[in-house]
């Protein structure tokens, strides 16, 4: 599996080819999590939002689909007593509806053949008044950023959608989800952080 075998590099080039994002996304995902908080992640990757979420939140749930992810999150988070890792798949997630207060999904969006199915497990998990954080790479810097998903796709990535601001914007309103808050961490290629609240 792609995602496992790219695990034990995966810091590595994000940090060559983005640092500024990859350290700023964790931060600014962190600042909408409360100490009291019961947190979901899926897709957590290699631990670079988990370490900025549990260091907020009362729990901690970390989950991805590739193991070889896990361990290396796991070993990011050695220090930090309020997270677990799990292995999941993010469109049937075996949690209750309504468990938890927020639930992230970073950079993954774009890899899925169907996020819907994702977006509304991700809604049936979280409370009512409860947040959905979906940070996403988006393109603004053509050149730059379209050479960066060249390569991934080279080494074996297979991504099934690219976004701007714009075109991620109107992929939530396609979804339903009016009530949509945007944050931009900016950098080489950037993030798009959006942030759903669920109804009551």
């Amino acid at each position: 599996m792609f995602w496992d075998k790219i695990s034990p590099l995966y810091d590595l080039f994000e940090n060559v080819y983005n640092h500024k994002v990859y350290a700023g996304t964790g931060k600014k995902v962190a600042e909408f999590i409360n100490s009291t908080d019961e947190v979901l992640e899926c897709a957590c990757g290699t631990g670079a939002i988990s370490v900025c979420i549990a260091k907020k939140c009362r729990n901690l749930i970390a989950t991805d689909f590739a193991s070889g992810m896990l361990r290396q999150a796991a070993r990011k988070c050695k220090k930090l007593g309020n997270v677990s890792f799990k292995q999941a798949d993010i469109t049937d997630l075996e949690f209750n509806d309504g468990f938890f207060d927020k639930v992230v999904a970073g950079n993954v969006i774009h890899l899925l053949p169907d996020p819907g199915k994702a977006l509304a497990e991700l809604e049936r998990v979280v409370k009512p008044g409860g947040k959905i954080i979906i940070p996403t790479y988006i393109n603004m810097s053509k050149k730059s950023a379209g050479l960066a998903v060249k390569f991934v796709e080279f080494l074996g990535a297979d991504f099934k959608k690219q976004f701007d601001l714009e075109s991620y914007k109107f992929f939530f309103k396609e979804m339903g989800y009016d009530n949509v808050e945007y944050h931009v961490v900016e950098g080489r290629m950037p993030c798009a952080i959006a942030v759903i609240k669920k109804g009551s």
